[in-house]
């Protein structure tokens, strides 16, 4: 069991990040069958373990897999509930969330906040276009709310520009969101926040999202400003639908498992 599930995340079967190469590949790669007849959660020292048959499961490093809520683990829990004849690892982003969190996130999470840093300090949010005046409007309506977010909630002001010249953030404000997000240091959180981050390009949007000050949905939608505005007036193919969705999936796991979290900080 636990060397399936370690090849699972090791990359064996989720091969590609294009959704269309992943499938070519995975038609030559059969899943692996379900091997087991239930999922469920159990008490453990470190919080709520995942078990399958009433045995626990291991990360792909070996750890535990535990999370600090009841709720948490349950989201894993009906992932593995989910599967049908196969495993498909696609169709389970909480899992690879949460094994990223264990096995990397939890060894380094200096490293994680940095990185989040890196993102904030060439906020998509903070680039503007200099028209059509139509998608500037559109940015102004969805990006300007979470900026001044980001300095009434959390003290951080934001410069903006148009293009995409890089403008040099306060390093006072960069200062603030890594104050912030040292508060976040649990790995489960951080990864969370981390997928968000990376997904939209906006530490600000995942941030505004962690703390309650917008919706993921809005967030989705603000992230995708500019790729909407294409959309619209130039149109889109199926591999660019499918990777969208793929990276919404993604997205939405990342909510949920905060949202499972709790408002543990």
């Amino acid at each position: 069991m636990r060397d399936i599930l370690s090849d699972l995340e090791a990359g064996k079967q989720l091969s590609d990040p294009d959704p269309t190469r992943r499938a070519q590949i995975q038609m030559r790669t059969p899943l692996p069958k379900r091997f087991y007849k239930a999922a469920s959660i159990a008490p453990s020292d470190t919080g709520f373990a995942v078990h399958l048959d009433g045995k626990p499961v291991r990360t792909p490093g070996k750890a535990l897999l535990a999370l600090p809520t009841e709720k948490a683990a349950a989201l894993v829990a009906a992932e593995f509930e989910a599967q049908e004849d196969v495993i498909d690892p696609v169709t389970m982003p909480v899992l690879r969330l949460v094994n990223t969190a264990i096995d990397g996130v939890s060894t380094d999470t200096q490293a994680v906040l940095e990185d989040i840093l890196r993102f904030a300090s060439s906020d998509l949010l903070c680039y503007r276009a200099d028209g059509p005046q139509g998608l500037v409007d559109r940015q102004n309506t969805h990006w300007d709310p979470v900026i001044d977010w980001a300095l009434t909630s959390l003290g951080a002001r934001f410069e903006l520009a148009e293009g995409v010249i890089h403008v040099e953030q306060p390093r006072e404000s960069i200062a603030v969101l890594g104050a912030h997000l040292a508060r976040r240091n649990d790995p489960f959180r951080l990864a969370a926040i981390h997928v968000m981050t990376s997904i939209t390009g906006s530490a600000l949007l995942a941030l505004a999202v962690e703390q309650g000050g917008l919706a993921a949905e809005a967030a989705w939608t603000a992230a995708h400003v500019d790729e909407d505005w294409q959309i619209e007036h130039w149109g889109q193919d199926s591999e660019a639908v499918a990777r969208r969705a793929f990276r919404k999936r993604d997205m939405m796991a990342a909510v949920a498992l905060l949202e499972a979290l709790g408002d543990r900080i």
